[in-house]
């Protein structure tokens, strides 16, 4: 019965933490989107698309990543 507990608690745990992690990566797509859209420099422009680019993948992981965690559970 302590196994099932500690397995419970576990599996909430992981799930807390992929949810903070979406929700601060979401923050970071849209900080990445509204910078893009106000910069007008080359460079910064670049930027901006390299990190919208990797908060998508980052996101894309992190959403895997739960599916798999509920499939599991």
């Amino acid at each position: 019965m302590d196994r099932i507990l500690e397995n419970s608690i576990l599996l909430d745990r992981r799930y807390s933490l992929l949810l903070e992690d979406l929700d601060r990566t979401k923050h970071d797509l849209d900080s990445a989107y509204t910078n893009l859209a106000n910069a007008v420099e080359p460079d910064l422009i670049d930027c901006y698309i390299y990190e919208l680019n990797a908060a998508q993948l980052r996101y894309q992981f992190l959403l895997r990543r739960f599916k798999n965690l509920e499939i599991d559970a």
